[in-house]
């Protein structure tokens, strides 16, 4: 009989060390290759940035010129300071003082004497303003200026022929800024305060129409 050659058998745990000893190396070789490590590393040293400081230009002083109207007597030139603070870019601050001169010149051509015993009219007033329509002024066709109307009222007091009265002030203005720092403003106020000058207390409406340039900073 013809002799057979056997197969040798091999066990599951011979293979698997064969298919380990095969593919594990293929697969280590399919792997990516390790990025390089750095070899200078930078050395920055932080310093200190000063920041530049910019004025705030929240505070405005001007001067004011123009005409008041003193109720029962004449109308005169009126000359004052202001100094304001611009609280945010809708409502502001303002102080006034000013000085004008009434005539009885009228009165005197009526009446024999004098009625007043001093030409002289003073004011001040703290006022609170509110830019209600802001916008721009065009002059001409290529230039504009930043532009606003305001709303304004107060309180102060007047000194008028040797008396001095609580005054009350409302009206309303006109702020256009010829540059970052200068600005030309109008303005047309309504003071109120009593006066018995005339033999009878009433509550008199003194009209004021001014105008004035202020200085930003």
């Amino acid at each position: 009989m013809p002799t057979l050659t056997r197969i040798p058998r091999i066990s599951f745990v011979g293979l698997a060390l064969l298919a380990a000893t095969v593919f594990v190396p293929a697969a280590r070789a399919a792997d990516p290759p390790q990025a390089a490590e750095q070899v200078v590393v930078p050395q920055v040293e932080r310093r200190d940035v000063k920041l530049p400081k910019f004025p705030s230009k929240d505070f405005e002083i001007g001067l004011l010129a123009g005409i008041y109207a003193t109720q029962g007597f004449s109308a005169a030139m009126v000359g004052g300071l202001r100094v304001g603070y611009h609280i945010t870019e809708d409502f502001f601050v303002e102080g006034t003082f000013a000085q004008t001169k009434v005539s009885d010149e009228t009165f005197r051509q009526i009446y024999a004497g004098q009625v007043l015993e001093s030409d002289k009219l003073n004011y001040y007033n703290v006022s609170v303003g509110y830019n209600v329509l802001p916008g721009e002024v065009f002059v001409g066709r290529n230039l504009a200026k930043a532009s606003s109307v305001y709303l304004i009222g107060g309180t102060g007091s007047t000194s008028f022929n040797k008396q001095r009265r609580q005054t009350f002030n409302v009206g309303l203005g006109l702020r256009v800024l010829l540059s970052d720092r200068f600005a030309l403003r109008v303005d047309m106020r309504d003071h109120i305060f009593s006066s018995d000058l005339l033999g009878k207390r009433q509550t008199t409406q003194n009209l004021e129409l001014a105008t004035g340039v202020s200085f930003y900073f």
